[in-house]
């Protein structure tokens, strides 16, 4: 059941105290909790003494002695311990020699992405960093890093990372410079992210087919590193486009609260949304994007706000109808994600590349460019430019949300494309739920051995498939298979919960007893 004050406007007393969450970030410097890189990079909070100064340095130190001469581009987001933390990283960086490109404005994920990639053209062997903890509430902090390939970095990447990191932490021998001293090291410079980025939009989105159109179009930034973006687009393609929440406030007291009472900048969720949803019915479409702007939030006067899912099987869908890419392109989806793109890429005739969690498994494909599309059930995606060349490896919400406004200016409401691939390919009932736990349940549900269930039925149906690897990839919790309908149990990388996802294409109340029986399997685990 969702909190009763989910969807609620923020009651004052739950904002953030944003001068003392720095001041713990800077000060508070023992007992402090290891350095975890999780699904995407390590995160944490300054009061819970998991995203300190500390963190920061010892996190940049390890990249630095595993860096390459060539440059490193630092992207940040909006949340208050971000610019603390690239403030640290580059005391370090520039301690240790290494070349940096960097704005003074916040920087979202694909255009960290985007840089590298188009620095590399040139045969460069560039990487970067993004501090950031994505869509997480106003207290956390995070740290992505990006290796050449644009993409999240590989496991074993973050593993070495992760661990030499750790040692340093342990020890403390990072090398730093004062802020003052780095900020004037010939090495440090600052970069325009943005121009490059906008001018080159029209090579994957028609944004001619946009701005042609009468449609009336919002962009939601929630406060996040794409206000600047869309600042942009709207001088460059969209005059009349309307943004809302253009304006960055630590605390982000506009949003609305999270199913679980948080704040939380998620534009997939209905509750974090409610603000935007209130208002659809006075634009055309309406799209958001989180904090470092790789999520998306696509809202409709049909719809309302669209299942990350249903977009994403209307996204591929257009693409692969739409695009003159080569033949023998794959879609990437994630094991959690609906089964519905499954019968939308068999119509198509394109096969599906499926992994685990995390769109780190993706970055490959789209460098190579064999992928067409990426995209997981949590509102993250990317795909090729139209001539069938890169264009990010990481997950862009700002390109899905011009996606949505192309494909209603050249043929309809989103949302009523999903209805036709329902009438096609059958109803889709999807749900997941999050469920707050300790590391121990996580670690458990992580290792689980699928013969120790002794599981023949799931809900009423023979059992197809269960596997807890895919592609030679383990994926980290288990996913249990029946013709109508399937489970899949895993613990988040990046919060302390547990994660249930369920699909029937028979009835609610199948997907009720699909979940039921999954709620079992974990009380067995436990």
């Amino acid at each position: 059941m969702p909190h009763p004050l989910a969807g609620k406007p923020v009651p004052k007393e739950r904002l953030i105290d944003t001068a003392k969450l720095v001041a713990d970030y800077f000060y508070l410097d023992k007992d402090l909790a290891p350095i975890s890189f999780g699904t995407s990079g390590h995160r944490g909070s300054a009061a819970k003494k998991s995203f300190n100064e500390a963190h920061a340095l010892a996190i940049s130190q390890a990249i630095s002695e595993q860096k390459n001469q060539d440059p490193l581009f630092i992207g940040v987001d909006t949340h208050a311990l971000s610019t603390p933390a690239k403030m640290s990283a580059l005391r370090v960086f520039a301690a240790n020699g290494v070349q940096i490109l960097h704005s003074t404005k916040p920087t979202p994920t694909p255009l960290v992405s985007f840089a590298i990639l188009e620095h590399n053209k040139k045969g460069a062997k560039s990487d970067g960093i993004v501090l950031t903890p994505s869509h997480n509430p106003p207290e956390d902090g995070g740290y992505k890093y990006n290796p050449p390939n644009g993409g999240p970095a590989p496991t074993e990447v973050t593993t070495s990372i992760e661990k030499r990191a750790n040692e340093i932490l342990k020890k403390r021998n990072y090398r730093t410079l004062s802020y003052e001293e780095a900020a004037e090291c010939e090495g440090i410079e600052e970069y325009d992210f943005i121009t490059p980025y906008v001018e080159a939009l029209a090579s994957i989105v028609d944004m001619e087919a946009i701005a042609g159109s009468s449609i009336k179009l919002v962009a939601d930034p929630l406060g996040g590193s794409a206000i600047g973006v869309y600042k942009a687009i709207k001088e460059r393609y969209l005059p009349d486009l309307v943004i809302q929440h253009d304006w960055v406030d630590y605390t982000f007291s506009f949003m609305t609260l999270d199913h679980d009472g948080k704040i939380r900048m998620d534009c997939s969720s209905p509750y974090a949304m409610a603000s935007l949803l209130q208002t659809k019915e006075n634009f055309d479409l309406a799209f958001a994007n989180d904090t470092d702007a790789d999520r998306h939030g696509i809202v409709t006067p049909v719809g309302g706000l669209m299942n990350p899912n249903h977009f994403l099987s209307v996204a591929i869908w257009y693409l692969f109808t739409h695009r003159s890419w080569p033949k023998g392109l794959k879609i990437g989806k994630t094991f959690v994600s609906s089964s519905m793109i499954d019968r939308v890429a068999k119509d198509l005739g394109v096969e599906v590349y499926e992994t685990p969690v995390g769109f780190k498994w993706f970055a490959e494909g789209l460098y190579e460019g064999w992928l067409g599309f990426a995209g997981e059930e949590s509102a993250g995606a990317s795909f090729l430019r139209k001539d069938g060349s890169v264009w990010t490896t990481d997950k862009d919400g700002i390109i899905m949300g011009l996606l949505a406004a192309e494909i209603k200016a050249k043929l309809k409401d989103p949302a009523l494309l999903y209805q036709e691939l329902q009438a096609k390919f059958g109803q889709s009932f999807y749900e997941r739920i999050d469920v707050p736990t300790d590391s121990k349940t996580k670690q458990r549900i992580k290792a689980i051995n699928p013969k120790r269930l002794h599981l023949d039925i799931l809900a009423g149906e023979p059992i197809t498939k269960i596997y807890t690897s895919i592609n030679g990839m383990p994926v980290g919790g288990i996913k249990i298979v029946a013709p109508n309908g399937w489970i899949a149990i895993r613990p988040s990388g990046t919060e302390d919960v547990y994660k249930i996802y369920a699909e029937s294409f028979l009835s609610k109340e199948h997907l009720r007893q699909l979940q039921q029986e999954a709620q079992q399997i974990v009380r067995e685990i436990i």
